[in-house]
Parts: C-alpha cells; structure tokens; sequence
C-alpha cells in the first residue's frame, strides 16, 4: 500500500520539540550532527516507501508458513530483509566496535517508526534483534560479544527473545524450563516457549535465542531465572554456523493479524547455550531487552496509526459520497469525516512526540549517566508504550470507519491495520501491566520525576501565554491538574493505585500531548501544525478531566462484586 514517511515531522520535533540537541551536545551522540541526521531519516524513508511498503498486503495475503519444519516467510520478505540489513538498520543504535552505527536511540525510533507504517510484519524482525543486541552489549561475556554482535549488527544473524510459556505469560516467575551445566561453559537447555516472533526464517543464516530457564535447586519466582544465548546453530571454531542445535519450531500462531511474521511455539530439547549475565539475573538482563522493547513497541503504535491515517485521507480525499459544502466534492468535505481524521493526525503526532521524548531521555541516560534522566526515561517509557499502541488501535479502527461500509472489505487494506496493531497492546507487557507499573515502581519517587516534567510543561505554557493564551492556559491547567491527582496518588496503598491507574496513564499522556501540540503551535503558529495544535487543545486535552475523576474513584466499586456476581 502507499507510504509517505513523514521525514518532516521527525526532524520538526527534533528541532523545536524534544532536545534532539541535547543529546548531539554531548561526547557519546556528537556525530549525530543534524546534516547526518537528515540523510539518514531521509534514506530510511526512502527504503519504507520503495522497499517496505509495497510487502505490506502481500505478506498479510500469503502468511509465512511451516514446511518439513522450516519457517517460510511471505514473498518478497526475503530481499526486503536483505535491503534492511544491507542498509546497516539493524544496527543503527549498536556499538560502532562491533560494526554499529551508533545512533541515539532517538534517531533509531524515528526510523523504526516508518518502517512500522511501511510494513510492521517484517520490521519486526530488525526489532527483535535490535533488543537483543542492546541485552548483549550490557550483560553478555567478551567472548559473546565478540562472535555474536558482529553477526547480528550486519543482519547475517537474527535474534529473538523467549519469556513466555503456556502455563506462564505475564507471571514469568512461574516457568519451568530448566538449564543444566554441561561443566564445560555450556548448558544444556529444555522447555516450551510460546509467542516467539520470528523464531525462524528461511532468509539468515542464524537465528539466536535468548532464553529463560530455571539452574537446578535455583529458588521459585524470578530469582532463580537465569538467561541463556541459544542459536539455531551451534558455531563452529571460525565462528561460521555450524550443526543444528537441539531445537525446533513446533508450529506457527495463527493470528488476527501480522501474518506475515511467523510467530512460533519453540522446543528446547537439551539444547546447547550459554549464559548472558550472572545466574539468576536473568530478569535483569532480559529486562534491558523488554525495555528497547517497550519504546519499540510504542513506536509501532504510532507507525501504524501514521500508515492507518495516510490509507484513510487518500480514500477520502478521492471518494464521492453525498452532497458537501466544499470544494472537492469527495467525502473530506463531510464534518464527521473532518473529525476523524482531524483526530487521528492529532492523536498520532502527540504518540508520536511522547515517543521521542522518552528516547531523548534513554539516549541521555546513556550519554550522561544522570539519574535525573534515567528517572525520567523510565517514568516515561510505560507512559510511551501504552499511548502508543492504545492510539495505534483507536487511529485503525477509525480509518475503517472513514471508509465506511468499504472499511469493512479486506481488499481495501483499511481492517489490515487493524488486525495487525491489535497485539501491541498486549506486547511486552499489556498495557494495564504498564499503567500499573508507571503508579507502583515508577511512583516510589513520591512523584518527583513526574513533577519535574511537569514543571517543564507548565514552564513552556507560561512562556507561550502572551502569544498563545487560549491555548496555553488549557495546557497549563491540564498540568496542575494533573500535578494535583499525582500527589493524592503517591499517598494510596497499591490497590487503590492500580484502581486507577489506567485512566491515569491516559490523563498522563493527554498533558504531555497537549505539550507537545502547544510546542508545536509557538512554532508553527500559522501553518498545518498549529491548525491541528488548536484542535487536539480544544477538544481532546479536555478528557483529562474525566481520567482524573476515574483515577481518583478508589477500588471500592471494582472489588465491591463478588466473582459469582460477575456471573449473574
């Protein structure tokens, strides 16, 4: 389908919104100049749009399958890996020692983001490895380092990360697959995982698992996990891929969407691995993993939604449909059509810029060591992902119903978005599991990382009250507001913060998209960007009222049924 990535945007709010110079200030980003900066978003577009795009409906028409046990993948995903490899995507924020590029992660989000429009079944695959990559520079041997990255960076080899089993989703304390040493630096590992996007292919030479077993007498819960780099194939002494590891894919999911990402049931049987991190931190190590993951997964949201939004305005744009009151005789002239995608470009660009904030502050972190920001990146890391994904699916389905009755009809591509979106809310973490841990781990501050931004967004309000006032003082409002509802939040016990905590969530990001807008606005005033400013400060920043009020409502009506009631 077509694609327009929208390069623009990205370098706008970098420039104007969310410090991209920040982070290019400093020794660790500083050839990240913005020259640079531009040819890499604009080579990347240009691969989303010739490349990616046109793979979008065929991998949704002809699903990877399984054949005499070997994953293989929709036509024509095969070269469009290789072009992503060949381009050096896969490692854009990898560590130049071992072939990266060493992007900030701000740079790599952008760019994952177009490719998620483009085609999210196969830009799933660079993301697998690309977390993978970031949990074996942080946690893996030298040894590892030293084989494995180069061959992940360059895209010869793949990654994947295995967590779930079927007796153990969320609750991943609860697995039992199990890892014995083989006394020689080795381990053998067994278990059944499940949910394991692009656990094969037909198209690198290697496919590397990290995986999560319990050592022998390890204690229960997350504790006793410990973390395990299984491939495919074992290498042989030059490093080259070797003989076949005990392994296997099972079978593939048959899913609403993402067709044409194989997601596989795998068995470890006795399956030669090594050990990334110390045992029983797993977690630990799986967690740098989840967390690229959680941004990455937010970004897809948003992706989609760009690719939804851009799908529906060129149906309306060319559709004729009862009589109008405007110019172009199509159906854009209609005032409900005007709503929907007035709000879906709106919603979109908010996600869009809570997504990067949150990346300049993992690409300061990373560039400083500050705990102010590290405080701040992970404040808004569950904020991101969440957001996104939620507008991701509400942008879809909307660009179903601006094409109507159509909409509905698979041949358009609209139900596409849809159906392929629809997991990220479930991704890495649902998105109650976010909200949840945003009022619990991310509160134990007492909400001073959440009151210093804050104050940022109150302090750029303040400065755009002479030139802006009517739509600074709703953002400025909206903020104290929301200042007021964290500070009665970090003073209730955990059940009454879980109670609320997803209309929070929503209220959190509904504050900083409001900023994000206004931001917009003092700088493009008259232009598309402060026409759609005015538009989400008007008439969605509003809902944040109602969030607060369901935040503040307490457990009592959640707890106060009986499970038999439920059933009455």
């Amino acid at each position: 389908m077509p694609y327009r990535a929208p390069v623009d945007d990205y370098s706008f709010l970098f420039d104007h919104i969310v410090g991209l110079d920040q982070v290019t200030a400093t020794d660790r980003f500083a050839e990240a100049t913005p020259d640079v900066t531009s040819a890499i978003l604009t080579e990347a577009g240009k691969l989303c749009e010739e490349v990616m795009a046109p793979l979008q409906r065929p991998g949704d028409l002809h699903p990877a399958h399984l054949e005499n046990g070997v994953v293989r993948t929709s036509p024509g995903y095969a070269d469009g890996y290789k072009a992503i490899a060949e381009g050096g995507w896969v490692g854009m924020a990898a560590d130049p020692e071992y072939g990266g590029m060493g992007l900030p992660m701000t740079v790599t989000s952008a760019v994952n983001e177009m490719m998620s429009a483009a085609c999210l079944s196969l830009q799933l695959a660079p993301l697998m490895s690309q977390g993978q990559i970031e949990a074996l520079e942080h946690h893996a041997s030298d040894a590892i380092k030293e084989l494995y990255l180069p061959k992940l960076i360059s895209g010869e080899w793949s990654g994947t990360m295995n967590l779930t089993e079927p007796q153990a989703g969320s609750d991943v304390g609860a697995l039992t697959s199990k890892a014995e040493d083989n006394g020689d630096g080795t381990f053998s590992v067994t278990g059944q995982k499940i949910y394991i996007s692009w656990g094969d292919n037909d198209f690198t030479d290697n496919v590397c698992h990290l995986v999560l077993a319990r050592l022998p007498g390890a204690p229960a819960g997350t504790k006793g996990i410990s973390l395990f780099l299984v491939p495919r194939n074992i290498p042989d002494e030059n490093g080259n891929e070797g003989v076949a590891n005990a392994l296997k894919v099972v079978s593939l999911e048959h899913k609403m969407g993402l067709h044409g990402s194989p997601t596989c049931v795998m068995q470890y049987d006795g399956a030669t691995g090594w050990m990334v991190g110390a045992e029983g931190g797993g977690m630990a190590a799986m967690f740098t993993m989840m967390n690229n993951a959680r941004l990455g997964v937010g970004g897809q949201g948003v992706g989609v939604a760009e690719g939804a939004y851009q799908h529906a305005l060129a149906y309306a744009l060319d559709r004729k449909q009862g009589k109008t009151d405007g110019d172009t005789g199509t159906i854009i002239d209609h005032a409900d059509v005007r709503r929907m995608l007035m709000t879906m470009r709106a919603e979109t660009y908010a996600a869009r810029g809570i997504g990067l904030m949150c990346a300049v502050a993992i690409d300061m972190t990373t560039a400083t060591g500050d705990l102010r920001w590290k405080s701040r990146a992970a404040l808004l890391t569950p904020i991101a992902k969440a957001f996104g994904t939620d507008i991701g699916n509400e942008v879809a389905n909307m660009g179903i119903q601006v094409h109507g009755g159509m909409g509905f009809v698979e041949e358009t591509g609209a139900a596409q978005y849809a159906r392929d979106v629809r997991v990220t809310t479930i991704y890495e973490g649902t998105n109650g599991i976010q909200a949840m841990d945003l009022v619990a781990r991310k509160m134990m501050d007492g909400g001073d990382a959440a009151n210093l931004i804050l104050d940022e967004i109150e302090a750029a309000a303040e400065a755009a009250r002479d030139t802006l006032p009517d739509l600074a003082e709703p953002v400025w409002q909206a903020s104290e507001s929301l200042r007021e509802t964290t500070e009665w939040l970090v003073k209730q016990d955990h059940r009454t913060r879980f109670a609320g905590a997803v209309p929070y969530l929503r209220a959190f990001a509904r504050v900083l998209g409001g900023h994000v807008h206004l931001m917009s606005a003092v700088a493009d005033a008259d232009g598309a960007r402060g026409k759609v400013a005015a538009f989400y400060i008007q008439r969605l920043l509003p809902e944040h009222g109602s969030l607060l009020a369901q935040t503040q409502a307490g457990d009592r009506d959640f707890f106060g049924m009986t499970p038999e009631e439920f059933a009455a």
